[in-house]
C-alpha cells in the first residue's frame, strides 16, 4: 500500500534563469550537482522546481550514482553497445561518434527537473547529475539552469 507524506504548498514568486558552461573532456559523465546547487545558493532558492536543459543533440542529462566511479565506466559501456561507431550508419559528416552520441542523447534525453524543497536538490543519498558527453573530442556544452518557486527575501 502506498502512503502519501504531508503535503506542502508553497507560491511561485521567481523565476531566475542562468547558463551553465561544462567544459567536458570527451566521452564520459561530467557531474553538474555541485554548479546547479550553487546556482540556487545565489538565487536564495527554497521551495520549488529547477529545471535543467542541455542545449545540444550529442550529449544528454542524466541523474545517477555519484557513489562509485565504477558505474558511469559500466554506462559509458553499455551505451557504446547500444550505439557503436561504424555500425554502417548514414549520417558520418561530424566523424563515426556522431550519430550515435545522436542515439544515444535520444535516449537518455536532454532536460531533467528536480524539486527543491527548503533550499536543496531533493536527490537520492547515491544521486548527481550528470552531463553524458558521447563524442571521443572534447565539448563546451550549455546548460540553461531554470529555478521556478519561492525564494528568500535579501
Amino acid at each position: 500500500m502506498s502512503k502519501l507524506s504531508a503535503v506542502s504548498v508553497a507560491r511561485v514568486e521567481t523565476i531566475a534563469t542562468a547558463v551553465l558552461s561544462v567544459e567536458t573532456a570527451g566521452e564520459g559523465f561530467f557531474e553538474i550537482t555541485r554548479d546547479v546547487a550553487r546556482f540556487l545558493d545565489t538565487v536564495k532558492a527554497r521551495d520549488g522546481a529547477v529545471l535543467i536543459y542541455l542545449q545540444h543533440t550529442s550529449a544528454s542529462l542524466v541523474i545517477q550514482e555519484n557513489a562509485d566511479a565504477d558505474v558511469r565506466t559500466d554506462l559509458v559501456t553499455a551505451l557504446r553497445r547500444l550505439a557503436p561507431a561504424h555500425a554502417g550508419w548514414v549520417h558520418e559528416v561530424e566523424g563515426p561518434d556522431d550519430m550515435p552520441a545522436h542515439i544515444k542523447s535520444m535516449i537518455n534525453g536532454v532536460s531533467l527537473n528536480v524539486p527543491v524543497i527548503g533550499g536543496a536538490l531533493n536527490l537520492g543519498t547515491w544521486q548527481g547529475i550528470y552531463v553524458a558527453e558521447h563524442r571521443q573530442r572534447p565539448h563546451r556544452r550549455e546548460v540553461t539552469l531554470q529555478f521556478i518557486g519561492y525564494c528568500e527575501k535579501a
